[in-house]
């Protein structure tokens, strides 16, 4: 992938969180997931390893209701590792909320009669989400929503860069089924397709430098996870599994990409695979925290 740093033991010896049992941990977890450990999809903290999971969320869900199950997903750090923003279903329809890094000071962001999901940090305090079918963008701090980029099809799965100039996310073109990755300008301008495999190959997230992405892709019949760069190289295929391999995370260190397959949380890294979560409580959407300030 062309990014060299550090390994993720070396990652878990650096930054210190996630630990101490039930109790909210002493500092930012490195990696985040969701995971129904309590009935509930929930928010929970973990060490780089994937030990030591803490529930970070303090609101708890009726899992026998539809809103009460999907009650805090698809997690993603500010930019300076020190918030969270999410998605939940709490009243029945899922809106944006953002957190502390500890679970505490949870706000709500939208308000809207539709769903919002799958919401990114920009460095410039700004939040991006889709709702049915088109990218939003609102103040990290709250206020007025807008719309950015296409204005026909479906665009969905919005991820900053790192340094918050471009927006990457999935589009399908009117008419069509299939899925493809672009890239525009963060004010919505300069769009471009990244990938053209003919499937569904969504969920794109940045490398650390903003050169590669990383994305889901049913090319081969099933999900798998694929790397290509943002210049629009070609695909590279990263997991073979037997079943579905879905939403990538990239590590800091740039080399070590997670991801959920079979209800845990893994890991690849140089050709290596590591499964760092137990399974069996499905756990998903992973998200490592910035290292730094990017």
């Amino acid at each position: 992938m062309g990014i060299r740093a550090f390994s993720v033991a070396a990652l878990a010896a650096l930054i210190v969180g996630g630990c101490g049992g039930s109790s909210a941990p002493k500092a930012p977890s490195p990696l985040l997931f969701v995971s129904v450990k309590d009935g509930d999809y929930a928010i929970f903290g973990a060490d780089a390893r994937g030990k030591h999971a803490t529930r970070l969320t303090r609101e708890k869900g009726d899992p026998s209701t539809p809103q009460g199950l999907f009650f805090q997903t698809e997690p993603a750090w500010s930019p300076d590792g020190k918030k969270i923003v999410f998605s939940s279903g709490r009243d029945g329809i899922q809106h944006i909320f953002v957190m502390n890094a500890d679970g505490t000071g949870t706000t709500r962001l939208t308000n809207a009669a539709k769903n919002d999901n799958h919401p990114s940090w920009s460095r410039n305090g700004q939040i991006v989400y889709s709702r049915e079918g088109a990218i939003f963008e609102i103040p990290a701090a709250g206020g007025k929503a807008h719309r950015v980029g296409h204005g026909f099809g479906s665009a969905t799965d919005p991820a900053f860069s790192p340094n918050g100039a471009l927006i990457a996310y999935d589009y399908r073109k009117p008419g069509f089924s299939i899925h493809e990755v672009y890239v525009m300008n963060a004010d919505g301008t300069g769009i471009r397709q990244v990938t053209r495999l003919g499937a569904a190959s969504e969920l794109p997230a940045w490398s650390p430098d903003g050169k590669t992405l990383a994305f889901q892709s049913d090319v081969t019949g099933h999900l798998e996870i694929y790397t290509v760069s943002v210049n629009a190289g070609r695909p590279q295929r990263l997991t073979s599994s037997a079943t579905d391999a879905i939403q990538p995370a990239w590590a800091p260190d740039g080399r070590t990409i997670a991801y959920s397959l079979d209800g845990a949380i893994w890991t690849e890294e140089g050709g290596t695979v590591k499964q760092l979560t137990s399974g069996g409580n499905d756990d998903s959407a992973p998200a490592w925290r910035p290292v730094r300030p990017r």
